[in-house]
């Protein structure tokens, strides 16, 4: 088993990106817990409605089409996907905050992590006296995330708009997790992504990287 120093990782990205995998490898080489915050996401919108909680619901909502990727403008489903992350950011500290009070190493992975409240992780980990820290994988080409949901989703047909949103959402976030010191880890090759985000956490320090700020573009 790799040496592992983290007690808590986050790994954000956009849909359809490969992070659910790398969490899982990751996790399988530590022996760390891996927490998909999506199933936070659901538990969150389920306990709650559109007139509760208009920021959680843009993409269920009484006036939501039922597929937004190909109804709405890429642009503005990217602004409500933007808006239901920084809404979400709570949730987030709510399962860092758990997760720093047990001894269990853990993974917690997800479309919705954003730089600003993986930064505000790091720093409740720091104050726990705990090692939190956070990487983000990107992948800015839509035409490669539209065949990782025709390999991921066969059923699903071809999801070139969805695609579009994600590889805008991948720049996004990448770009705020450059802001932040954060590591960005391009997804492709695919066959070395898990190491590649390993090597990347390795020379994280305190959500910092060795050789300071700012960053970089790829592992």
């Amino acid at each position: 088993m790799p040496k592992r120093s983290w007690d808590l990782v986050l790994i954000g990205g956009a849909s359809g990106v490969g992070k659910s995998r790398a969490a899982a490898r990751i996790a399988a080489a530590t022996g760390a817990f891996v927490v998909e915050f999506d199933d936070v996401v659901s538990a969150v919108q389920e306990l709650t409605t559109a007139a509760q909680h208009p920021a959680l619901h843009h993409f269920d909502g009484p006036t939501a089409p039922e597929r937004p990727e190909e109804s709405w403008p890429p642009g503005r489903v990217l602004e409500l996907q933007i808006a239901t992350a920084e809404a979400l950011e709570p949730a987030a500290l709510g399962v860092v905050r758990n997760r720093l009070t047990v001894p269990v190493p853990a993974v917690v992975e997800g479309d919705y992590l954003t730089p600003a409240v993986c930064a505000r992780a790091v720093a409740l980990g720091r104050a726990a006296g705990r090692d939190v820290r956070a990487v983000f994988l990107h992948e800015g080409d839509a035409d490669r995330i539209t065949a990782n949901y025709a390999a991921r989703e066969p059923g699903g047909g071809v999801q070139a708009d969805r695609a579009e949103v994600s590889a805008r959402y991948s720049h996004w976030l990448a770009d705020g997790a450059r802001r932040h010191a954060f590591p960005v880890v391009d997804c492709r090759p695919w066959p070395t992504l898990a190491d590649r985000v390993d090597r990347a956490l390795d020379r994280v320090l305190d959500g910092v990287l060795d050789g300071g700020p700012g960053g970089q573009t790829s592992v």
